[in-house]
């Protein structure tokens, strides 16, 4: 018996140059109750327009047609675009992949879970331990999964599947994500965590045809957009806590200056407290604005920094004193390694807590 789920949801294929058993796919997907199937022609060759003539010719398929290759996330974001004006009470859109690797079965599974999930982006996951798995493709997944976890503390099985289910809810917010080739479907997963957006992930069957070698993905090219954008936040952080930095060391010296006859160790109070103050407003302004652009109150985003930052120097001054006792080595170079891990601490909690904007 068909999963009347299968009716309430639109599937998205964008498509680069498919085999012939394409078609075969779309049939079987056609016979399992998905009656409304949206196909992006991605700039394929002339060669597969007898293919793509094949499925247009279909009530339940819709040809998106881009005459020069547009990258898979132009084609993601033009079949969302075309899915926001189809009629019909649909739970969600599944995306997937033309070459075979996303087995019926596994599709079904995506469709069931949109019941249950109308806020949540459901990821069809796939066993990376897999001994079919080709190494590049293992190494790189697990490499991403790693920094997913390290910056923005989520751990995502597996970064770079192509099945995923998006309910109806989410449409808008993914439409408007900037990227059009493989970046985008890591911008998703980033978005998703900035805005606590629940990723459920449901296991599916690894297929890896031919080793991958049909794949589209330019493994330098690719790598650099998608990793570029995985460090953009972490980047401009650095940026902002480098002006930050000198910007305390000029007010400081500015207020040494003018303090010069006061007594050494007032002029030096002065002059810290002053430049500390100065440098951590812009410092917050500038993550606020700019590496974070956090909407919210800023009446309590400033209460959640400095809260973090007065913890942060006396977590940083507890642990320097703990492991002087403990380790024999400079206490400059303690701190320099305590200081170092209580940055990406920093970084996940500003991130996380401080300015993170909980979707609505």
């Amino acid at each position: 018996m068909l999963s009347e789920a299968n009716k309430k949801v639109v599937i998205l294929i964008p498509s680069l140059n498919p085999k012939k058993e394409f078609i075969n796919y779309i049939e079987e997907l056609i016979d399992n109750g998905f009656k409304n199937i949206i196909v992006v022609n991605d700039g394929s060759n002339n060669s597969c327009n007898e293919i793509f003539d094949n499925i247009e010719k279909r009530k339940e398929c819709k040809i998106i047609k881009h005459t020069n290759n547009e990258g898979k996330g132009k084609s993601l974001k033009d079949g969302l675009k075309l899915f926001k004006t189809m009629k019909g009470n649909f739970n969600g859109i599944i995306t997937a992949d033309c070459d075979g690797q996303h087995l019926i079965k596994d599709i079904i599974k995506l469709s069931e879970a949109l019941k249950d999930n109308k806020n949540n982006l459901i990821l069809g996951v796939r066993n990376l331990k897999d001994k079919n798995v080709p190494i590049k493709s293992r190494i790189g997944n697990n490499l991403t999964s790693a920094i997913f976890k390290l910056l923005y503390g989520v751990k995502i099985t597996d970064t770079q599947t192509g099945l995923r289910a998006i309910p109806t809810s989410l449409l808008d917010d993914y439409i408007e994500l900037k990227g059009n080739r493989y970046e985008y479907e890591t911008n998703m997963l980033i978005y998703s965590i900035l805005k606590r957006i629940k990723i459920i992930e449901i296991p599916i069957d690894t297929v890896y045809i031919d080793e991958n070698k049909g794949t589209h993905f330019r493994p330098i090219k690719d790598s650099i957009l998608i990793y570029k954008n995985i460090f953009s936040s972490l980047i401009k952080y650095s940026i902002a806590s480098i002006i930050s930095f000198l910007l305390d060391i000029f007010i400081f010296k500015i207020l040494l200056l003018v303090t010069q006859n006061f007594d050494q160790a007032i002029s030096i109070t002065i002059g810290t407290i002053g430049a500390r103050v100065i440098s951590s407003l812009v410092n917050y302004t500038l993550n606020r604005n700019i590496t974070f652009k956090n909407k919210g109150n800023v009446r309590n985003t400033i209460i959640k920094y400095y809260a973090l930052c007065i913890f942060q120097m006396s977590l940083s001054a507890i642990l320097v004193i703990i492991f002087s006792k403990l380790i024999k080595l400079p206490e400059t170079l303690i701190k320099i390694i305590v200081d170092t891990i209580l940055y990406f601490f920093s970084y996940r909690m500003q991130n996380k807590w401080v300015f993170n904007s909980k979707k609505k």
